[in-house]
């Protein structure tokens, strides 16, 4: 059974137990998955409805873009654990030569790789949702306001979760241009997320004050 064929007890109950695996990787992926379930929903309380019959085209491009989000966000739920079993299979391997050795580092270095890799995956997922959130504020239905903005603070939440698995996994490199090149996505990407919480969170704080 996959992590997200659990109940949500049972995936909860997991999490909870002493078991590295799934940890806060997984979690920022179901985070950014809830978050774009939220942005369909509004999409579909748009869609459709005379009363918002201006913002049914925009509505109707998104819904299958956070739909789509939502799908990839859930399979990176087992992804991200997946990832970290690669990391602690090739420390597990035989050390006894040379030649094991040189393989079980090799191993370990890509192994690290995908450990940065499925997270940043995660973030850009994230930050994609946040971006469809940040597009409907102001034009979707207004009832849903809060719904968008919990969305996309879902979203953030699961791209912050998902900056830090980069982070704690970035020092363990040992290809030195490969850890610059992601730590230089990292400020970019934060600098964006900020920017599109910051555009949600105004926009609907219109909407609800008037």
């Amino acid at each position: 059974m996959t992590l997200t064929e659990m109940t949500v007890k049972d995936f909860t109950e997991t999490l909870a137990s002493d078991s590295p695996a799934p940890g806060g990787g997984s979690t920022a992926a179901l985070a950014g998955a809830l978050g774009a379930a939220l942005v369909s929903m509004v999409c579909r309380l748009t869609v459709g409805r005379p009363k918002y019959a201006e913002y049914n085209a925009l509505a109707k491009d998104v819904l299958p873009k956070s739909d789509e989000l939502k799908e990839k966000l859930l399979d990176a739920v087992q992804k991200d654990t997946d990832s970290f079993g690669e990391v602690i299979a090739a420390f597990g391997m035989p050390k006894e030569t040379d030649e094991q050795k040189a393989q079980r580092s090799a191993a370990i270095q890509a192994a690290y790789k995908g450990a940065v890799a499925s997270p940043q995956e995660t973030a850009e997922y994230c930050l994609a949702v946040m971006k469809l959130a940040d597009s409907l504020t102001g034009k979707s239905n207004p009832n849903a306001a809060s719904d968008l903005a919990v969305g996309a603070t879902q979203a953030l939440a699961g791209f912050k979760g998902a900056l830090a698995n980069v982070r704690i996994n970035l020092p363990f490199l040992k290809d030195i241009a490969y850890a610059a090149e992601k730590k230089a996505w990292l400020d970019r990407a934060e600098q964006e997320a900020g920017d599109l919480i910051r555009s949600v969170e105004s926009g609907v704080a219109r909407l609800t004050a008037s």
